[in-house]
């Protein structure tokens, strides 16, 4: 069984009745979890309220680095997220790449995340793009021994990985490393070690090979699957459960279903 470790159900602008066919197809495909990740504080309670009637969907809280005319103080972070609904914190993060003028309310943004996720004792879900040292340093200086995360829809360098990796990070690979523009990642994908990978869809953005250029949507997390575990050598069902077992332990919160 798959799942998708970071999707946006909230923002597939899709009724109630076409989201449950969207999660039920996803379902049909293997896949039994999913992490639906805030981007504003604000727009928070209506997310809850999107996935509330899915006992298979969890949320996170937080302020996404290009959605700082949304921002809210470390109070209003730390409220929202010590609802018991939430399993994780943000997503958050550094964007220089589409974003570098807002660099200062960025990082402090960053730091009033990873504040509140030591507090909470909630795992941090990070966006990072072209701000590599920025990012590291940040997280260096300000978490908690304790505190654990994940670099979502990673595109940077081995090098960054392998130092998040260092620091207690996960490292999560979406649909972008089935684009043949992208061999650089796939050749840092092969390096990533199992017990520190993730995958998702970032769904309703880039979707995987061969549904480039549509809606993204959870399902498609099966076919970043099956493309990684032919990256790394190794049978969908092994990369299937490996990614899910360290999605459950990752994120602690979210109670494992048995069979």
């Amino acid at each position: 069984m798959f799942v998708d470790s970071h999707c946006h159900l909230d923002r597939l602008d899709k009724s109630p009745q076409e989201l449950a066919q969207i999660v039920a197809d996803a379902e049909a495909k293997g896949v039994e979890h999913f992490l639906c990740v805030a981007v504003s504080v604000r727009e928070f309670p209506m997310m809850l309220k999107t996935i509330a009637s899915f006992d298979n969907v969890s949320a996170s809280c937080g302020v996404h680095p290009l959605h700082q005319e949304e921002a809210c103080s470390y109070e209003e972070l730390l409220q929202a997220a010590s609802d018991d609904s939430v399993v994780a914190i943000g997503e958050t993060g550094l964007d220089y790449f589409y974003s570098a003028e807002t660099k200062p309310v960025q990082i402090q943004s960053f730091i009033d995340h990873i504040n509140v996720a030591n507090e909470l004792n909630k795992p941090l879900i990070i966006h990072t793009r072209d701000a590599r040292q920025d990012t590291l340093d940040l997280l260096t200086e300000h978490k908690a021994k304790h505190t654990k995360g994940v670099l979502h829809c990673f595109t940077e360098s081995w090098e960054m990985a392998e130092a998040a990796i260092a620091l207690g990070f996960y490292i999560s690979i979406s649909g972008i490393v089935t684009f043949h523009s992208a061999k650089e990642l796939q050749d840092v994908v092969k390096k990533i070690p199992l017990d520190r990978l993730l995958i998702e869809t970032d769904s309703p953005w880039l979707a995987p090979v061969p549904y480039r250029g549509k809606p993204n949507q959870p399902a498609y997390v099966k076919e970043v699957g099956e493309f990684i575990a032919n990256l790394k050598g190794i049978s969908v069902d092994e990369l299937a459960q490996v990614t899910t077992n360290n999605f459950y332990t990752l994120f602690d919160l979210i109670p494992r279903k048995t069979a």
